[in-house]
């Protein structure tokens, strides 16, 4: 079974500017197995329906503004998988779980940021899907539930976002990290080691500084969804935690 993980993709100059999460990234990708097709949900494709990425040449979509020009040049060329985007929504349908494919959407920001580092020749198909922030966190646990059987054929699922993530609170002159957000981070790691699913669905009330943490949902779900596709196991490792601009979290969870 491939590990299924939950990946911080910080800022998009995390592929340009030295960064010792950068460098993490690179070396996750040269040792672990080459997969068979990634599967990424990404935070920053949010539809109200689940939906799948369907395009056979998917286009790098810059879909931010104000970094520096060489970011806009940048292209990730991976291939996309029609047969691998309509088995994902056979799962879907299989569960009840409303979807539908779009064969024009490229990959944002936060899915080829984080593949330019750890599978820099884009040889591996690429399905990149939405999330819908609105749903509460059983839902998203189970939209990764429902495709936990990918694993099992060699498929890298990816959760891209980010634990906490408040673009408010960054302090762009210093990475010390912020008590609040490290706290945060403590709750969820105490909660995700032992695989406590009832606290992580009501993170909202018992985590501490959870509002300041996840003023939106978006970048939180990715995680969830993560774990719900190794439910079956349910083993779960920290690989990396730390922090940018004192707020912006930047860690990796390793589902196995």
């Amino acid at each position: 079974m491939y590990p299924s993980f939950f990946l911080a993709h910080g800022l998009p100059t995390l592929v340009t500017e030295p960064h010792s999460y950068s460098r993490f990234l690179r070396s996750l990708g040269a040792q672990l197995p080459k997969p068979t097709g990634i599967v990424v949900f990404s935070a920053h494709w949010e539809s109200e329906v689940q939906t799948i990425g369907a395009a056979a040449e998917p286009d790098t979509l810059h879909d931010f503004f104000g970094f520096p020009e060489k970011l806009y040049g940048i292209s990730y060329p991976a291939k996309g998988n029609i047969l691998l985007a309509m088995g994902i929504g056979r799962l879907l349908d299989a569960e009840g779980i409303a979807c539908a494919l779009d064969d024009t959407r490229g990959l944002d920001h936060g899915v080829w940021t984080l593949l330019s580092l750890m599978h820099p020749a884009a040889d591996v198909p690429v399905v990149h899907l939405s999330v819908n922030p609105l749903l509460v966190p059983e839902e998203q646990y189970r939209i990764g539930r429902a495709l936990q059987a990918l694993r099992s054929e060699g498929m890298m699922i990816v959760g891209s976002g980010g634990t906490v993530h408040h673009p408010g609170t960054l302090h762009w002159q210093d990475d010390a990290a912020e008590l609040w957000a490290k706290q945060f981070d403590a709750w969820l790691y105490d909660r995700i080691t032992v695989w406590d699913s009832d606290a992580l669905f009501d993170y909202e009330r018992r985590a501490p500084h959870a509002s300041l943490a996840v003023p939106t949902a978006e970048h939180f779900a990715p995680l969830l969804i993560a774990m719900g596709a190794a439910d079956r196991s349910r083993r779960a490792k920290l690989l990396y935690q730390k922090y940018q601009y004192g707020t912006l979290s930047l860690g990796a969870w390793m589902f196995s």
